[in-house]
């Protein structure tokens, strides 16, 4: 199967679906990586006094490591306006977007859940897009199986005091993919991949405190067992 996740940021993928997929890459699926900007705008910047187009260099190059640490099957890091998604014509988001999905011919799409986990509008709008592009592709699209949203539970989100966070309430939740030890062990040295990050990571504790399980919601459809893995079900 092919996996393709889109993302609005360098780094949201290891901070979130990074060790789901992990296990997905073991299991033998194809995982696509879509990031629509090279995060530059991020304040981190101005700790070692880079510009954001500068920033957007190092956090792309950052993107790097994380995809030979995953062993992604293949990585994309669009340019977009970080922080800037909200200002843009949705429909040019889209396009490339659809684009990309149109080349990849993904069986699933992961974006975030429709609250963003930290809410960040860039998170919102990625959601948003993804979905309307997987909606006006999947009509003519017959590889296109499933969209799923990654998401956590809201006792995940409560446990981290330092950041806002929300959580999917457990009858939204479809899909619980249990993992590894060498699944949280990719995560941990994907988010380490991320030195301009590494302060942020430390203070977090997210290496100490990876959930053993990653949570999806199914757009459209409801799974009572939840799955266990995004693909289930699918031919």
């Amino acid at each position: 199967m092919r996996i393709l996740y889109v993302f609005a940021h360098p780094d949201d993928e290891s901070f979130g679906p990074a060790r789901a997929m992990s296990k997905q890459r073991r299991q033998g699926h194809e995982v696509y990586l879509l990031t629509l900007t090279r995060g530059g705008a991020t304040r981190q910047r101005h700790k070692f006094g880079y510009s954001v187009d500068e920033m957007g260099e190092v956090r792309y190059k950052e993107m790097l490591d994380v995809a030979k640490t995953l062993d992604l099957t293949e990585m994309t890091v669009l340019d977009l306006p970080d922080s800037g998604l909200t200002e843009m014509d949705p429909r040019e988001i889209e396009t490339a977007i659809a684009a990309h999905i149109e080349s990849v011919q993904p069986d699933v799409v992961v974006t975030y859940a429709v609250h963003g986990i930290s809410g960040f509008f860039d998170h919102l709008v990625a959601h948003a897009v993804v979905k309307r592009a997987y909606v006006e592709l999947r009509g003519r699209a017959p590889y296109l199986k499933r969209l799923a949203f990654y998401t956590i539970t809201e006792e995940e989100a409560a446990q981290f005091e330092w950041v806002h966070l929300t959580g999917s309430k457990p009858e939204d939740i479809d899909a619980v993919v249990s993992l590894d030890e060498d699944d949280l062990e990719a995560m941990r040295r994907a988010l380490d991949c991320y030195v301009t990050y590494a302060a942020t990571v430390e203070e977090s504790g997210i290496k100490r405190n990876i959930p053993r399980e990653a949570v999806f919601e199914i757009y459209q459809e409801a799974h009572d067992p939840p799955l266990k893995i995004v693909v289930d079900g699918l031919a």
